[in-house]
């Protein structure tokens, strides 16, 4: 018995290293895993929407501003939001085309504008995602669309000539998500470009103030404020 009490405390100490490390390697994996996750998702993440500095030379003259407008082909929407999983901050961005609207131009003033985008069909890298985001979320089954409508004129908006400037204007108006309509402010650049007008542009926004929640699943916290984004390219209806 005595003889075998040494040994048997070696034989405990190994054991207990042993696990300790194992506990170790497991812990530094978890963690290097989320990171190299989280450095992947950001690098996947769109950048912010903006008109381009260098445009295709533009057809239309000031004489070609004023009128109907329709946006459609050329235009995205969607949204960009933080969510910290196990402690990692993680950039998610998520795109849509369908996006559709008119505007009405009063020579280098938008004096009307609605913007329609079909919420179902924004898309991340995830499936998994997507699928909470259209069916928990947002119930896009009851709520398919979310709707921009300007409130307030925007003067000298557009940008006169074939030049490659732009113009940086806000946009204030009511934006309808989730069957909630809230009273907005839009930071907007204004660039013409070929056919059209190209508009980007971003809408800070707080997700229960739509009476969405924002998911929380122990290992990956999302934020409750984000932001909506969009570039759209509008050209005279007629």
């Amino acid at each position: 018995m005595t003889s075998d009490t040494p040994r048997t405390r070696r034989r405990a100490v190994i054991w207990i290293a042993v696990v300790a490390a194992v506990v170790v390697i497991g812990v530094v994996a978890a963690i290097v895993g989320t990171n190299l996750y989280a450095s992947s998702e950001n690098a996947k993440a769109s950048a912010a929407p903006s008109v381009a500095a260098s445009r295709a030379p533009s057809t239309l003259d000031a004489a070609d501003l004023s009128g109907a407008w329709t946006v459609g082909g050329d235009s995205e929407a969607g949204y960009r939001v933080h969510e910290v999983l196990n402690g990692s901050d993680v950039t998610v961005t998520g795109r849509t085309d369908s996006v559709t609207g008119s505007a009405t131009v009063d020579g280098a003033a938008i004096t009307k504008a609605t913007i329609t985008v079909q919420v179902a069909d924004i898309a991340t890298d995830s499936a998994q995602r997507d699928s909470y985001f259209r069916d928990s979320a947002l119930d896009t089954s009851a709520f398919p669309t979310a709707t921009f409508t300007l409130t307030e004129p925007i003067a000298d908006a557009v940008p006169s000539g074939s030049g490659t400037g732009t113009t940086k204007v806000e946009a204030t108006g009511d934006l309808t998500l989730h069957g909630v309509t809230k009273s907005v402010t839009a930071t907007l650049e204004v660039g013409l470009n070929g056919d059209g007008v190209d508009v980007s542009g971003s809408i800070p926004i707080t997700f229960s103030d739509f009476g969405v929640q924002a998911p929380s699943l122990g290992f990956v916290q999302v934020d409750d404020a984000g932001a909506v984004e969009f570039l759209v390219h509008a050209t005279p209806a007629s």
